[in-house]
Formats: structure tokens, C-alpha cells, sequence
């Protein structure tokens, strides 16, 4: 055992409310009156009139009520679901197939291709944006785009 263990265990615990004697007694060491001395009364993020801590960090961030919610995948992704022949695709993408897969959230609305990586199978995708080199990259493979209505 450690002498640390010794010496916290040795110490009395104060009980206030027991008499003169205590030093903490009458008031237990409440003062007189006002709202702190009633039970069950705390005052919350109050820091004696110091400026409170939520009031001295600067605001920060923004979500917008009109945020796209826009799923994105990279050409590199599409190759790798064809070449993994788990999935049954027959050659057409859209952003249901994906979600249906789980490869993509239920909780997008719409579909951004981006042209990172190869693209080696000819596909049909329907997709809300494409990037120049997504696009260039499929158009050369010999796929099919059909862009949808924003």
C-alpha cells in the first residue's frame, strides 16, 4: 500500500449542519440568506460577473437550410464495383443502383462523378454533375452520359 492511500484515507470527511463545534455549522457554511444559500439553486455558466465563457469564444460556422446534399465518387470507385463481379450491374449507373448497393448514403439527393483514376468498361451513367475530365474519360472509352435536370 502507498503512503498516498494512507494519508487520504486518515482524513475526516466535513459533515455540515452538525453544531458550532463542526466549523460548519448554523449555515453550513452558506452564508446568510439569498439565493445561494436554498437548496437545489445553481447558477449556471455565472462566473462571479467575469465575462461568461460561451459569451467570449467567437461564433463560429454556418449550415445552410439550402444545402445540396450531393454524394460524389470518383471513376476509380465505378471501376472497382465492375471489376469485383459481386454486383450484378448491367452496365447502368444511376444514384439509386449506388444506394441500393450501400455504396452510396440514402441521405443524398444527387450524384457528382470526378475523374480520379481509369475507367476500363463501357458504362451508361446518369449523374446530376460531371467534371471536364470525368467526362472526357468515359466519352473516350465509349460510355454514355445522360445528365440530369438539376
Amino acid at each position: 500500500m502507498k503512503l498516498n492511500n494512507l494519508i487520504k484515507l486518515n482524513k475526516k470527511k466535513l459533515r455540515p449542519g452538525r453544531g458550532i463545534g463542526s466549523g460548519k455549522g448554523k449555515t453550513s457554511g452558506r452564508g446568510h440568506k439569498g439565493q445561494k444559500s436554498r437548496s437545489g439553486v445553481a447558477i449556471k455558466s455565472f462566473e462571479g460577473g467575469q465575462m461568461p465563457l460561451f459569451r467570449r469564444l467567437p461564433k463560429r460556422g454556418f449550415k445552410s437550410f439550402k444545402r445540396n446534399n450531393v454524394a460524389i465518387i470518383n471513376l476509380s470507385k465505378i471501376q472497382s464495383l465492375f471489376e469485383t463481379k459481386k454486383n450484378n450491374l448491367d452496365k447502368n449507373i444511376d444514384l439509386k443502383i449506388l444506394q441500393n448497393l450501400k455504396i452510396i448514403s440514402k441521405k443524398f439527393d444527387k450524384l457528382k462523378i470526378l475523374g480520379t483514376g481509369e475507367i476500363k468498361s463501357k458504362i451508361n451513367l446518369s449523374t446530376n454533375y460531371i467534371s471536364k475530365q470525368a467526362k472526357e474519360k468515359i466519352e473516350k472509352v465509349g460510355g454514355k452520359l445522360t445528365m440530369l435536370k438539376n
